[in-house]
């Protein structure tokens, strides 16, 4: 299931009050979209990593009032009001601890405490293919889920990472190399690979500004052979014609060659398009990119103009968008 769905689904799952186990590869974004879907519905996300978490830290530690046993209950576990308490990495807690809370998990009990009415559970753990650390669910405990599968997808990615200002060579390679957004082969023992998760980490390291080091980072983040490829796309990236050049000369500006190029460019253009008039300047340069490629589907143009519908909606009243709008619209619905 995408992110998209995923996140369809978990509204309803909250609404209808039922525990969802999500399953997915690591750091494919299962506790981001967790997290999004709660501050979507002005809901408390309280976090909690099981597989760090001891039984006694579920139960609490027990004393004795008046010779009778009572349990100190854990302050993590919420007492009222309303939100999604988010099991994380659960699979890859021991059985013990797993047979602790599910309990919790269907009765919304764990001993003398009640989970508030307001309260809903999701989890989410690794997949058993993945050779992460995970331990097989008990079929108690996996009987008490809604389960659904975490599925990477390159379009949600995108409107994801326009809206946390990933760098748009990124998200201009992945849109020319989109099986590298998530290559992962556990038969390999690689200690790096392409995940969403990692690519966030090189847009970080890129904006720290460590060129000196840039190649042995990239690497040690997405791995070798998709580095290679991305710093072989950055230099491409970087050769690219003026930005302010093209507002400025756009049926004149030279046009970059290569599909890689041409994604690059498109991706840089929709970042730097603040005002009608360099809108129109650069619609007007990617039309001379379609003619110069000979294709029938402007497609770098739809890539353009769905990234500035994401970024910059406002600028969909200008005279450029309208007129492009009414002879290819049909193109960028959904």
């Amino acid at each position: 299931m995408i992110p998209s769905r995923l996140k369809v689904a978990l509204k309803v799952a909250i609404k209808a009050r039922r525990p969802v186990m999500i399953w997915g590869s690591p750091g494919v974004g299962k506790s981001a979209v967790v997290r999004q879907v709660a501050d979507e519905l002005g809901l408390p996300c309280q976090d909690e990593r099981v597989s760090d978490r001891d039984p006694v830290d579920f139960r609490g530690l027990p004393h004795i009032v008046d010779g009778v046993t009572q349990w100190t209950l854990p302050g993590f576990l919420p007492r009222d009001g309303q939100g999604v308490l988010f099991l994380d990495e659960i699979s890859a807690a021991p059985p013990s601890v797993q047979a602790v809370v599910y309990q919790l998990i269907l009765d919304r009990r764990l001993g003398d405490y009640t989970l508030p009415d307001g309260w809903v559970i999701l989890a989410a753990g690794n997949l058993d293919s993945d050779r992460a650390v995970v331990h097989r669910m008990s079929t108690a405990l996996s009987n008490r889920f809604v389960h659904l599968t975490f599925d990477v997808d390159l379009c949600d990615w995108v409107i994801w990472a326009l809206s946390k200002g990933i760098r748009p060579e990124i998200i201009a390679f992945l849109r020319f190399r989109p099986e590298l957004l998530h290559s992962f082969d556990p038969a390999k023992g690689e200690k790096s690979f392409p995940t969403p998760r990692t690519w966030e980490f090189v847009s970080d390291l890129m904006k720290a500004d460590g060129q000196d080091c840039e190649a042995e980072l990239i690497q040690g983040a997405v791995g070798a052979g998709a580095g290679v490829e991305f710093l072989g796309f950055l230099r491409t990236f970087r050769d690219l014609p003026e930005i302010d050049s093209i507002f400025k000369d756009p049926k004149g500006t030279i046009i970059p060659k290569g599909p890689g190029a041409l994604y690059a460019v498109c991706s840089a253009l929709a970042r730097r398009v603040t005002t009608h008039a360099t809108f129109g300047a650069a619609l007007e340069y990617l039309k001379r990119i379609r003619l110069a490629s000979g294709n029938e589907a402007p497609e770098y143009q739809v890539l353009f103009v769905k990234d500035i519908i994401r970024l910059r909606p406002e600028l969909r009243s200008c005279a450029a968008f309208v007129s492009w709008a009414v002879a290819n619209g049909w193109l960028v619905k959904g």
